[in-house]
């Protein structure tokens, strides 16, 4: 799913109750670089097609899942923001969802062709019929206005609604 369209809608949101940008610059993170660590592991997982490696399969979901913990230990230490844990549980349900179903994000033949997706397998996502806690899953297709759009799960609604608590509440009000 797209996040940074949360965090641009958050912010106009926040601008629209009275925050200020001030007050969201000075929100501060804890152990913000392992956050570039678990992308830079996401990359090396599944590298943008321009890239001159490729990675198996086995290794890339092993890595795909040791990024979900790194992002983990960031959602722990910094539990204090208001917002974070909401991210955390929307991390914990993708990961409930990816363990219980054999290392991948299943996604629902329905969402994939309501999304335009043909696929089988795309990175950390696989087209599965009757998936494990279907209810976690990716279920929904990204409304076809939005750019690189392709489906999401609860844990991904939660991610972003995460998002807009943390920038709002971090912006403040009047």
């Amino acid at each position: 799913m797209i996040l940074v369209l949360p965090a641009v809608l958050a912010v106009a949101l926040g601008l629209l109750v009275g925050g200020r940008l001030e007050r969201l610059a000075r929100l501060s993170f804890r152990r913000v670089e392992l956050v570039f660590i678990a992308f830079a592991i996401q990359i090396v997982a599944f590298p943008f097609p321009w890239l001159p490696w490729t990675t198996g399969d086995r290794l890339a979901v092993a890595l795909w899942l040791v990024s979900f913990a790194i992002i983990g230990v960031v959602a722990w230490c910094n539990r204090h923001v208001v917002g974070v844990p909401i991210v955390a549980a929307g991390l914990a349900s993708n990961v409930v969802a990816v363990g219980v179903n054999g290392g991948r994000m299943p996604a629902l033949p329905s969402a994939l062709a309501a999304a335009n997706e043909q696929y089988v397998i795309s990175n950390n996502s696989e087209r599965v019929a009757s998936p494990h806690v279907s209810w976690l899953v990716d279920r929904w297709a990204v409304p076809e206005w939005l750019p690189v759009g392709n489906v999401y799960s609860v844990g991904d609604v939660l991610i972003a609604v995460g998002i807009v608590v943390v920038v709002v509440v971090a912006m403040g009000t009047g």
